[in-house]
């Protein structure tokens, strides 16, 4: 049975992951097909329908300007996805870069990059990202960079590890006797195989992401307004929440479901690349 194959079959026999996976689903496809799938405009003022509580015409009802907030929360979905995914490209591709270098080389090399890994560690990410942001101005791209630039050296003792033990296999020494150059070696032959703990921290670092993005805007240093976010909602929601309790309830059940949601994938992709579960099973 080919690895891909029984990959897909553990995954599928995991319930909640594949629960998981469809909601994950379902929320890219609504914040890709915003425009066809939003009722109202996101930043449509209202004012005869300010405050109005949830309603056919309204389903989740309206805020203080009388928008829309299932169209808000819909379209903030595309912020909240864009910022998890560009963020985890960035973190995933220093994390490579990094990871594969220290493993690869070994020696000074890797005791230099893992220094500076460790000293990253040593600085409280959320903080570092708020001075960051304070100091360069709050904008969807500045959290998009400055999340991935804080967030890879999980990433990099990950690929590290992997390297420090695929670069003893056959296929690596047969690759060297070959003529292969270093970069092809570490790209072509071992990077493909080291992968799955990436993709499983890529899965967790998505959800960790928009949790990110939705504190920042919460704070008033993310997403600015009259652009949607979750967090820019909840922010609204905070100031009416005796009054409008919907402004609070729905963009806060996103953000739970959401980042339920990708850790569930994120530990069914675990539990389905496990080395040992493949040896239980053949």
């Amino acid at each position: 049975m080919r690895l891909s194959t029984v990959t897909f079959r553990r995954f599928k026999h995991n319930k909640l992951a594949f629960i998981g996976a469809i909601v994950v689903l379902v929320l890219a496809t609504m914040a890709i097909a915003a425009p066809l799938v939003a009722p109202f405009s996101p930043t449509s003022i209202d004012i005869k329908n300010v405050l109005s509580p949830p309603s056919a015409t309204h389903p989740f009802g309206t805020d203080d300007l009388g928008r829309d907030v299932l169209s808000r929360m819909i379209y903030g979905s595309r912020i909240s996805l864009s910022v998890g995914f560009v963020a985890v490209g960035i973190a995933i591709t220093i994390g490579i870069i990094i990871g594969a270098l220290s493993g690869y080389y070994g020696g000074w090399t890797d005791a230099v990059l893992m220094r500076f890994v460790d000293i990253m560690l040593t600085f409280p990410t959320f903080f570092l990202i708020l001075a960051v942001v304070a100091i360069v101005g709050p904008s969807i791209w500045t959290i998009m960079v400055v999340i991935g630039i804080t967030g890879w050296m999980g990433v990099a003792r990950l690929v590290r590890a992997e390297f420090l033990t695929l670069k003893q296999r056959d296929f690596v020494q047969a690759a060297k006797v070959s003529g292969a150059d270093t970069m092809r070696i570490i790209f072509r032959h071992i990077l493909p195989n080291a992968l799955s703990p990436v993709f499983v921290a890529a899965t967790f670092g998505v959800a960790g992401a928009i949790l990110t993005e939705s504190a920042l805007s919460f704070l008033g240093l993310g997403v600015q307004p009259p652009n949607p976010s979750w967090g820019n909602i909840l922010t609204t929601g905070k100031d009416y929440i005796e009054v409008a309790w919907w402004l609070s309830l729905y963009p806060g059940l996103a953000i739970l479901v959401t980042v339920l949601s990708y850790n569930l994938v994120g530990e069914g992709l675990r539990d389905a690349l496990d080395p040992r579960l493949w040896e239980s099973e053949s």
